[in-house]
């Protein structure tokens, strides 16, 4: 059975990283970096889900760390990232051929103005699922029956393309085709994923 639908990651699906931002988050303090960056992607999740603002968060992370960056040296890394054209066009071709497509991600309200507002993604998709706007994250079922409500797409008939495992379980488990996929593979694995499901790519 043809997919009617398929739901796009952003992160390492759609986009990547054009610089090293994990080493620079880490330069902002003097020492034990790492453990510095992994506060902040752990002290950036209810931001993911809307709760809090993300530069207060931010604040916060870099106050206890006794940093002297500013909120704004500290923000700049999450606009590090660019869309992969050929992926870009992957999708145009497909909502071309009649099948829809829409974009599914994990992101805080200051990264999705970049995306949505900044970079226009809202006119690559047919609709367009942030985290931040549903109050829900991947890999939680209940975001992908949200998604599903709003589609009015039969699970089965819904493929959903991630490179995080646990998301991938997360859209298994209320009946989603899923499957694990990360442009470091090359898009032609992501045209012979495609195919795989009967796709017109």
């Amino acid at each position: 059975m043809t997919s009617r639908a398929v739901l796009f990651d952003a992160d390492g699906v759609l986009q990547r990283p054009t610089f090293d931002w994990w080493s620079r988050l880490g330069a902002l303090v003097p020492a034990d970096g790492d453990a510095f960056v992994s506060d902040l992607m752990a002290a950036e999740r209810p931001a993911l889900v809307g709760k809090a603002d993300f530069r207060d968060t931010l604040a916060d992370v870099l106050r206890r760390w006794n940093s002297t960056a500013s909120v704004e040296e500290a923000i700049e890394p999450w606009s590090w990232f660019a869309a992969e054209p050929e992926v870009v066009e992957l999708i145009q071709a497909l909502r071309a051929a009649g099948v829809d497509c829409h974009l599914a991600t994990n992101q805080q309200a200051y990264r999705r103005a970049i995306m949505q507002d900044e970079r226009g993604y809202g006119a690559w998709f047919d609709r367009t699922f942030y985290s931040c706007d549903l109050g829900l994250a991947k890999p939680d079922p209940a975001y992908f029956r949200e998604i599903l409500s709003t589609i009015d797409v039969p699970s089965s008939e819904v493929l959903f393309i991630d490179d995080n495992a646990a998301n991938v379980a997360g859209a298994q488990s209320v009946g989603l085709r899923a499957e694990l996929y990360d442009l470091s593979a090359g898009v032609p694995a992501l045209v012979e994923l495609l195919r795989r499901h009967d796709l017109p790519v």
